[in-house]
């Protein structure tokens, strides 16, 4: 039998704070980064079957 869900902690005080100021930083990623992740992606889908 499955157990219980725990319901999710609500942030307070500075761990709120911290998350929303991490949450509206915005992060770059360099053009190789996203053509590497593109070709993983795309060998995944080739193999993966649905």
């Amino acid at each position: 039998m499955a157990r219980k869900i725990q319901e999710t902690p609500i942030l307070t005080g500075k761990d709120a704070e911290r998350f929303i100021k991490r949450m509206q930083e915005t992060r770059t990623v360099s053009d190789e980064e996203i053509e590497r992740v593109k070709k993983n992606y795309e060998y995944i889908m080739s193999i993966a079957k649905f």
